[in-house]
Protein backbone atom coordinates (compact mmCIF):
# COMPACT_ATOMS: atom_id res chain seq x y z
CA UNK A 1 0.00 0.00 0.00
CA UNK A 2 1.40 3.22 -0.55
CA UNK A 3 2.16 5.73 2.55
CA UNK A 4 -0.24 8.37 1.54
CA UNK A 5 -2.99 5.98 1.43
CA UNK A 6 -2.15 3.94 4.51
CA UNK A 7 -2.57 6.70 6.75
CA UNK A 8 -6.11 7.34 5.63
CA UNK A 9 -7.20 4.17 5.70
CA UNK A 10 -6.20 3.15 9.03
CA UNK A 11 -9.02 3.02 11.51
CA UNK A 12 -9.10 2.35 14.95
CA UNK A 13 -11.41 -0.93 14.90
CA UNK A 14 -12.93 -1.78 18.39
CA UNK A 15 -14.72 -5.60 17.02
CA UNK A 16 -12.59 -8.03 15.88
CA UNK A 17 -13.25 -11.89 14.32
CA UNK A 18 -12.34 -15.28 16.18
CA UNK A 19 -9.40 -16.06 13.22
CA UNK A 20 -6.29 -16.06 14.57
CA UNK A 21 -3.44 -13.77 12.91
CA UNK A 22 -0.50 -15.50 10.85
CA UNK A 23 2.46 -16.12 12.11
CA UNK A 24 3.69 -14.42 9.45
CA UNK A 25 2.18 -11.04 9.34
CA UNK A 26 3.20 -10.96 13.36
CA UNK A 27 6.86 -11.32 12.28
CA UNK A 28 6.05 -8.76 9.99
CA UNK A 29 4.74 -6.75 12.42
CA UNK A 30 7.18 -7.20 14.94
CA UNK A 31 9.92 -6.15 12.47
CA UNK A 32 8.07 -3.34 11.38
CA UNK A 33 8.41 -1.72 15.39
CA UNK A 34 12.05 -3.20 15.50
CA UNK A 35 12.96 -0.88 13.07
CA UNK A 36 11.33 2.15 14.19
CA UNK A 37 14.01 4.95 15.12
CA UNK A 38 14.88 4.88 18.52
CA UNK A 39 17.11 7.87 20.80
CA UNK A 40 20.41 6.88 20.51
CA UNK A 41 19.15 3.47 18.77
CA UNK A 42 18.70 2.33 22.17
CA UNK A 43 15.35 0.63 21.32
CA UNK A 44 14.32 1.09 24.96
CA UNK A 45 11.08 -0.64 24.84
CA UNK A 46 9.87 -4.22 25.04
CA UNK A 47 6.97 -6.05 23.42
CA UNK A 48 5.01 -8.90 24.68
CA UNK A 49 3.22 -10.91 22.43
CA UNK A 50 -0.01 -11.69 24.04
CA UNK A 51 -2.07 -14.61 22.88
CA UNK A 52 -3.44 -16.91 25.88
CA UNK A 53 -7.42 -15.67 26.34
CA UNK A 54 -6.68 -15.74 30.08
CA UNK A 55 -4.10 -13.09 29.86
CA UNK A 56 -6.00 -10.90 27.50
CA UNK A 57 -9.06 -11.18 29.75
CA UNK A 58 -6.84 -9.11 32.14
CA UNK A 59 -5.63 -6.60 30.15
CA UNK A 60 -9.22 -5.76 29.05
CA UNK A 61 -10.18 -5.74 33.14
CA UNK A 62 -6.60 -3.89 33.41
CA UNK A 63 -8.08 -1.13 30.43
CA UNK A 64 -11.99 -1.59 31.74
CA UNK A 65 -11.91 -2.48 27.76
CA UNK A 66 -13.57 -5.48 26.99
CA UNK A 67 -12.47 -5.71 23.48
CA UNK A 68 -9.19 -6.16 24.07
CA UNK A 69 -10.14 -9.43 24.85
CA UNK A 70 -12.17 -10.44 22.04
CA UNK A 71 -8.96 -9.64 19.87
CA UNK A 72 -6.98 -12.85 19.07
CA UNK A 73 -3.66 -10.85 19.86
CA UNK A 74 -2.73 -8.47 21.89
CA UNK A 75 0.72 -6.41 21.81
CA UNK A 76 1.79 -4.30 24.87
CA UNK A 77 4.47 -2.20 24.55
CA UNK A 78 6.89 -0.86 27.17
CA UNK A 79 9.03 1.48 28.01
CA UNK A 80 12.40 0.05 29.43
CA UNK A 81 13.51 3.57 30.97
CA UNK A 82 16.77 1.89 32.62
CA UNK A 83 17.84 1.05 29.19
CA UNK A 84 17.62 4.68 27.92
CA UNK A 85 18.87 5.77 31.22
CA UNK A 86 22.21 4.34 30.82
CA UNK A 87 23.04 6.36 27.88
CA UNK A 88 21.05 9.22 28.40
CA UNK A 89 20.53 9.55 32.62
CA UNK A 90 17.56 11.11 33.52
CA UNK A 91 16.28 12.48 30.24
CA UNK A 92 16.32 8.88 29.08
CA UNK A 93 14.62 7.41 31.94
CA UNK A 94 11.87 9.40 31.87
CA UNK A 95 11.22 10.62 28.04
CA UNK A 96 13.40 8.70 25.60
CA UNK A 97 12.32 5.21 26.52
CA UNK A 98 8.64 6.76 26.52
CA UNK A 99 9.10 8.09 22.82
CA UNK A 100 10.76 4.97 21.51
CA UNK A 101 8.10 2.91 23.09
CA UNK A 102 5.15 4.37 21.41
CA UNK A 103 7.11 5.25 17.93
CA UNK A 104 7.54 1.27 18.14
CA UNK A 105 4.12 0.95 18.91
CA UNK A 106 3.05 3.12 15.98
CA UNK A 107 5.15 1.46 13.43
CA UNK A 108 3.66 -1.77 14.50
CA UNK A 109 0.06 -0.03 14.21
CA UNK A 110 0.73 1.32 10.49
CA UNK A 111 2.24 -2.40 9.78
CA UNK A 112 -0.75 -3.64 11.03
CA UNK A 113 -3.20 -1.94 9.02
CA UNK A 114 -1.09 -2.16 5.70
CA UNK A 115 -1.17 -6.34 6.33
CA UNK A 116 -5.27 -5.87 6.22
CA UNK A 117 -5.39 -6.37 10.12
CA UNK A 118 -7.61 -4.39 12.51
CA UNK A 119 -6.57 -2.76 15.98
CA UNK A 120 -7.26 0.45 17.55
CA UNK A 121 -4.39 2.12 20.05
CA UNK A 122 -5.71 1.56 23.89
CA UNK A 123 -3.21 3.90 26.35
CA UNK A 124 -6.19 3.76 29.22
CA UNK A 125 -5.38 1.57 31.43
CA UNK A 126 -4.01 0.75 35.23
CA UNK A 127 -0.34 0.50 34.76
CA UNK A 128 0.24 -2.03 37.94
CA UNK A 129 -2.86 -4.24 36.42
CA UNK A 130 -1.42 -4.38 32.59
CA UNK A 131 1.98 -4.98 34.38
CA UNK A 132 0.69 -8.03 36.26
CA UNK A 133 -1.32 -9.78 33.85
CA UNK A 134 1.86 -10.22 31.64
CA UNK A 135 4.06 -11.09 34.32
CA UNK A 136 6.42 -7.53 33.34
CA UNK A 137 8.79 -6.28 35.43
CA UNK A 138 8.08 -3.33 37.82
CA UNK A 139 10.61 -0.80 36.58
CA UNK A 140 9.08 -0.47 32.79
CA UNK A 141 6.55 1.45 31.92
CA UNK A 142 3.45 0.06 30.13
CA UNK A 143 2.70 2.45 26.89
CA UNK A 144 0.14 1.09 24.68
CA UNK A 145 -2.02 -2.27 24.31
CA UNK A 146 -2.55 -2.87 20.75
CA UNK A 147 -5.41 -5.43 20.50
CA UNK A 148 -4.66 -6.98 16.94
CA UNK A 149 -6.75 -9.51 14.43
CA UNK A 150 -9.13 -9.48 11.80
CA UNK A 151 -11.92 -6.28 12.08
CA UNK A 152 -15.98 -7.28 12.53
CA UNK A 153 -16.14 -3.46 12.07
CA UNK A 154 -15.22 -1.27 9.15
CA UNK A 155 -15.27 2.10 10.66
CA UNK A 156 -15.44 5.12 8.48
CA UNK A 157 -13.66 8.01 8.49
CA UNK A 158 -13.91 10.51 11.62
CA UNK A 159 -13.88 14.63 11.81
CA UNK A 160 -9.90 15.21 12.14
CA UNK A 161 -8.51 18.84 13.29
CA UNK A 162 -8.10 21.93 11.11
CA UNK A 163 -4.49 22.09 10.16
CA UNK A 164 -4.65 25.56 10.21
CA UNK A 165 -5.58 25.19 14.03
CA UNK A 166 -2.59 22.96 14.82
CA UNK A 167 0.20 24.07 12.81
CA UNK A 168 2.05 27.38 14.15
CA UNK A 169 4.00 29.25 11.64
CA UNK A 170 7.13 31.18 12.58
CA UNK A 171 8.45 33.03 9.92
Amino acid sequence: MEFEALIQARRSVRGFTEQAVESEKLHKIIQAAALAPSAGNQQAYEIYQVTLPKARAALARAADQPFVAQAPLCLVFFANPGRSARKYGARGHTLYSLQDATIAATYAMLAVADLGLATVWVGAFNDDAVASAIGAPGDWRPVAILPIGYGAEVPGPVERRPISEMVHMLA
